[in-house]
């Protein structure tokens, strides 16, 4: 059966999840663009707990605009900002220097569009996670899906399921315990060449 995701920044842990179960993984790039999503949202394990990057946009609300057309402000040093930050939460991780040249270009140029940026940022992780994941994108937007698991819904941060994943170490564990659901760099760097048995291993039920 299809799964239908949207392409975010740095997907979640249940994102990836979706992905690795897939029997047929297509990506959903016709939909107009929302605020309030992972569209241009991650979350990191910073040193005083959860902390959530976002990417800047260029959006206006007064006319809609479609997802592949928003583009990124690049005006501000928002890249060096996400970067700072990831070497702060992971720079002590057990796998962050085994993963850390193939993350860190993403950080060093500019991109122009956010889905385009989101894409490379999804082909990374496959990389790292030595994941041979072939997709395909849609071609028409239709609202309600037949025949497919619609996981649309996992970019939505309102619409976001309280989820209870089995518990890995993760860096600051001593200080605020375990943090659920975060972006798939925090299981990638705490869990290095496992991070796929772990994603396979768990299920959004």
């Amino acid at each position: 059966m299809i799964t239908l995701l949207h392409p975010t920044y740095f997907p979640s842990i249940s994102h990836c999840i979706a992905m690795v179960h897939a029997d047929e993984l297509v990506f959903e790039v016709n939909d107009s663009y929302q605020k309030q999503t992972y569209r241009n949202r991650t979350n990191i394990y910073g040193a005083n707990g959860l902390l959530s990057l976002s990417v800047p946009v260029i959006y206006s609300q007064k006319n809609r605009q479609l997802y592949c057309d928003i583009k990124i402000h690049n005006d501000n040093n928002w890249q060096a900002l996400h970067w700072k930050s990831l070497l702060s939460a992971y720079r002590t991780s057990p796998f962050f220097e085994y993963y850390e040249d193939e993350i860190a270009p993403l950080f060093f140029s500019k991109e122009g569009y956010l889905m385009d940026f989101n894409f490379k940022c999804l082909e990374t992780i496959f990389e790292c996670l030595q994941l041979d994941l072939e997709f395909n994108k849609t071609t028409v937007f239709v609202k309600d899906i037949e025949n497919a698991m619609d996981f649309r819904y996992l970019a939505n941060v309102r619409k976001e399921k309280a989820y209870n994943f089995s518990a890995y170490t993760q860096v600051f564990n001593s200080k605020h315990g375990f943090l659920n659901n975060l972006s798939v760099l925090d299981v990638l760097f705490n869990e290095g060449p496992n991070a796929l048995n772990y994603l396979q291993s768990q299920n959004l039920n």
